[in-house]
This record gives structure tokens, sequence and C-alpha cells, in this order.
């Protein structure tokens, strides 16, 4: 099994009244559990994305192939995520 690194969801941008009360500079880290206070419809969105970045994957459309960006799901709200890769 390859090794499975931590990401850490890092808020960089918040517009409007976000329901779970995230806001700029709140950190989660993803790892084997599902991050204590994180919104769950945010974790649902950037499951995907951190799964990449956990296991060595990369973003053809990132410079930095240790980083990417994600949203929640709400449109009226957005609430956008730097997900970072940790070693």
């Amino acid at each position: 099994m390859s090794e499975m690194h931590h990401v850490i969801a890092r808020v960089i941008s918040q517009q409007g009244t976000c329901a779970a009360g995230h806001k700029v500079g709140d950190e989660f880290i993803i790892g084997q559990e599902t991050p204590v206070g994180m919104c769950s419809w945010a974790f649902y969105a950037l499951f995907p994305f951190a799964t990449v970045l956990q296991f060595g994957g990369s973003f053809p459309w990132e410079e930095d192939k240790d980083k990417t960006t994600a949203a929640c799901p709400d449109p009226a709200n957005p609430v956008v995520f730097e997900l970072r890769r940790t070693e």
C-alpha cells in the first residue's frame, strides 16, 4: 500500500453566510477520519480532491503539485478551501 499523506483544508474565501460558520483562516486536517467541525457538505465536495493529494496524485492545472482549491456546493454562500498535502 502506498504512503498516505494528510491534507490540510484551509478556508481562503467565504462569501455570504456559511451555515456551518466557516470563516477565512479556518483549518481542518483530513486524514483517516472526517474532520471535527467541518461542514459535511463541504467535506463531501472536498473528499475527491483530498484523496488524490493523500495518495500522491496531483492536478495538471495546478502549478504546485501539493495544492489545489475546491469549493463547498452552496452557490449562494460559497466557501473556498485550499487543500495542501503535508509530508
